[in-house]
């Protein structure tokens, strides 16, 4: 593997995709320790070193950001904006008929929609932006800190907008700044900046479990958590890589003189066909009564049952709930992305056929059949392992800096494998043995 990185940067072209990729991951942790104005960033640290928790309702923003949302900087609101438009794109193109159109046109029509995503996510910057600025100029971004209502001192109407208008310019750079690696870098840029946002919060959280430990100074809770960790890390690769292959047999056409077909491929349907994305869908589902229970004020009876019961990450009913909720998005979102019919005529039409399955209607039918039955696992796996991080609280006497969560680890393996994929191939093509011999 070492062998394989040195001759990737001893490679000129590859070389400076990779060092282009990792200037960017640079500026991108510079922007996110650089606070926005109107914020007194000393109060900001007096409120995040007193919580005994960084983590809260706001933990799944907090995280794709890097740990700049809680500090509020100019990179605030990370790719969240961005993740969240390209979802609601995505569920869209379903539902609207010249959206659906515009993705059969090809790379025009994905160019067009890919703008459509860029409007989308500075719409929801300013209104995520707007939000924040609300919630730490009412103390709750830290309901336990003593200064909290001093993090902005100044309530004015201008600070207000050169605040919000600050973070939405912020997120339009860091959306920026994931196209260029993109386009110039190695990687899908938006994927890579997740992953650095997620891995930059690792060291901290791991040395405060050490520090919270009581066995040895805190080091046995530190290797126990590290050991658990890379057996996650393992089960995770495990089951990300597996997939069920559907074998695809191209009858032989004569054209003219010329035979055309005749090859064998596969479909490869994985396991967890639906990624991510149900684990997102649940945790912000169950994150919007809670928030609608802390913006409201008093003491009514639902408001301390969603207090009780959804607000707090290791009560049961949160647990159940959430559980339940990443299996129904699960088959959900497979349902959306992956079209048995479509795949069905497209073979026919190219003829193409299953071995043992008639072309057309039986075909689509047997594609749903094993796509329900992969997805069952997969969804029971993704509720697994979302869990994790609940099971750990239990485990660690409520420390939520658990790094090792459901989520950060299906995004740190997935961005991970895909990349290291992208290196082997560059190298192949080079006639160089990749990562993977």
């Amino acid at each position: 593997m070492l062998t394989a990185f040195a001759r990737a940067f001893k490679t000129p072209d590859l070389r400076k995709k990779l060092l282009f990729t990792l200037g960017i991951i640079v500026i991108y942790r510079i922007g996110t320790h650089i606070p926005i104005p109107g914020v007194d960033y000393r109060a900001v640290q007096v409120c995040i070193d007193q919580a005994s928790t960084n983590q809260g309702l706001f933990g799944l923003v907090n995280m794709f950001s890097g740990g700049a949302l809680l500090q509020i900087t100019i990179f605030a609101l990370g790719i969240m904006p961005y993740i969240t438009a390209s979802i609601i794109l995505q569920l869209l193109t379903v539902v609207i008929p010249r959206l659906e159109a515009l993705k059969k046109e090809g790379q025009s029509g994905t160019a067009k929609i890919t703008q459509y995503t860029r409007y989308l996510t500075v719409a929801l910057a300013i209104l995520q932006g707007t939000g924040l600025v609300a919630t730490a100029r009412s103390g709750s971004l830290f309901p336990n800190c003593q200064v909290a209502g001093q993090i902005v001192p100044d309530r004015s109407i201008f600070t207000t907008v050169v605040m919000v208008i600050t973070m939405t310019a912020g997120t339009a750079t860091v959306m920026w700044l994931g196209e260029l690696i993109t386009d110039r870098g190695i990687g899908n840029g938006m994927s890579i900046l997740m992953f650095i946002s997620i891995a930059a919060t690792f060291p901290s959280a791991l040395w405060a479990i050490k520090q919270q430990g009581d066995l040895a100074g805190g080091w046995i809770e530190f290797g126990t958590v590290v050991a658990v960790g890379l057996v996650m890390i393992g089960l995770v690769v495990f089951v990300e890589q597996a997939q069920r292959r559907i074998p695809v047999q191209y009858a032989k056409r004569m054209i003219g003189r010329r035979s055309y077909g005749g090859t064998s491929t596969y479909i490869p349907l994985k396991v967890n066909q639906a990624g991510i994305i149900p684990v997102i869908f649940a945790s912000s589902l169950l994150y919007i009564p809670a928030l609608i229970a802390q913006f409201s004020g008093g003491n009514a009876d639902w408001k301390v049952w969603v207090e009780k019961n959804l607000a707090q990450t290791d009560a049961p009913m949160h647990i159940v709930l959430y559980f339940f909720l990443i299996i129904f998005f699960a088959f959900f979102y497979v349902a959306i992305s992956f079209n048995p019919e479509e795949v069905a005529d497209n073979m026919k039409k190219y003829g193409g056929f299953i071995p043992g399955i008639r072309a057309g209607r039986p075909t689509a039918e047997y594609l749903s059949y094993v796509l329900n039955r992969i997805t069952w696992p997969g969804s029971l796996y993704l509720g697994l392992i979302a869990l994790v991080p609940t099971m750990a609280l239990a485990g660690f006497g409520a420390n939520q800096n658990f790094p090792f969560g459901g989520t950060s680890i299906l995004i740190i393996v997935g961005v991970g494998l895909e990349t290291v994929k992208q290196i082997e191939s560059q190298l192949q093509q080079r006639n160089y043995e990749g990562f993977l011999r």
